[in-house]
């Protein structure tokens, strides 16, 4: 990820955290079906993936200021990236 000099995310990478975390709020309130597997059954490990991706993206869209190093990382651009690819292989294999 490309930082700019004062140490912060690009705006671009912001602006598509944010982008991300929101579509994934409004999918899972108005879709949740889309955390469940192929016979119905709730898959948590992927409702979990999701969310995190969901929070992770709000946080880091919104530059939310965290100060300690690994909230930082958990609540990333890059974590909104992987959890969310996580958890579509992980529907994606049902």
């Amino acid at each position: 990820m490309q930082l700019n000099a004062s140490g912060r995310p690009a705006p671009g990478a912001r602006i598509l955290s944010l982008v991300t975390g929101a579509l994934l709020a409004v999918l899972l309130v108005a879709r949740p079906e889309i955390a469940l597997d192929r016979w119905g059954g709730a898959d948590p490990l992927a409702a979990l993936w999701l969310l995190w991706s969901m929070l992770a993206g709000l946080a880091s869209g919104t530059g939310w200021p965290l100060r300690r190093g690994a909230l930082r990382q958990l609540f990333s651009s890059e974590a909104c990236l992987i959890t969310l690819v996580l958890a579509f292989l992980r529907l994606a294999t049902h």
